[in-house]
């Protein structure tokens, strides 16, 4: 994936919809309504930006409904870093609140086309915490990909089935996933009975795939790229 150009935003529109009393403001490709498989984005902890964008259009190249969930709602975007880490945190510690809102925007994916029997779910950072917590919902979709996400979880919550598959692109030095965290996941997918595979990219900091980002590693970036690709079309197609 290169990155997003201008003219190529107004291929995505936007799609209002609500939880509770609370708006919120997804983005979809252009080929709704066609009946195809859908891939739902969890963007990173900053809402949706750039990153999420140019996966929505690489993926409608690929014969795939795109939608970015919108987590937060409007009038709750953050400005700076220190907000986002305060919503994003709130998320993760209420993690049933988050899995309820990614519910909801599973839902929206499906009323735009996307076939109910073929949904994925990938998230970048924030979102990759989200994709997990999907597959720890056990909600019905194919497959999820975590993209240099959070891979912790509270050691009270108890490890359960996971029926879903589970792609982990996880970078060699994300400082904000301890080698405790790793081994968590491991033996909770493990333990979990799940289809579960991690790969490890190397000399990469936690934002390798974001262009826009200081610790954007291009070799690495296109090849996590092509990992999940390969991976959603053995779920999906």
């Amino acid at each position: 994936m290169g990155t997003l150009q201008i003219s190529s935003a107004q291929s995505l529109k936007t799609v209002s919809y609500t939880d509770g009393a609370q708006e919120l403001n997804g983005l979809v490709t252009a080929n709704t309504g066609r009946q195809l498989p859908g891939v739902l984005i969890l963007p990173a902890w900053k809402g949706v930006d750039n990153e999420a964008r140019t996966a929505a259009l690489e993926l409608e190249k690929e014969g795939y409904i795109a939608f970015i969930a919108d987590i937060y709602g409007k009038g709750n975007i953050p400005e700076d870093n220190a907000s986002a880490a305060k919503l994003s945190g709130s998320y993760k510690n209420d993690y049933k609140a988050y899995q309820h809102r990614i519910a909801v925007a599973l839902e929206q994916l499906k009323k735009q086309g996307a076939l109910a029997g073929k949904i994925a779910v990938i998230g970048y950072c924030f979102g990759g915490t989200g994709a997990l917590e999907t597959a720890r919902a056990g909600f019905d979709v194919q497959g999820v990909v975590s993209i240099h996400g959070g891979l912790a979880k509270d050691e009270n919550r108890p490890n359960v089935p996971i029926k879903t598959k589970v792609l982990v692109e996880h970078p060699a030095e994300d400082q904000s996933v301890s080698r405790k965290d790793y081994d968590n996941l491991v033996k909770e997918l493990t333990e979990g009975n799940a289809d579960w595979q991690i790969i490890v990219y190397a000399n990469s900091g936690h934002t390798f795939t974001n262009p826009e980002s200081h610790e954007y590693n291009e070799i690495m970036a296109k090849r996590a790229w092509k990992h999940t690709l390969m991976f959603l079309e053995e779920v999906l197609k």
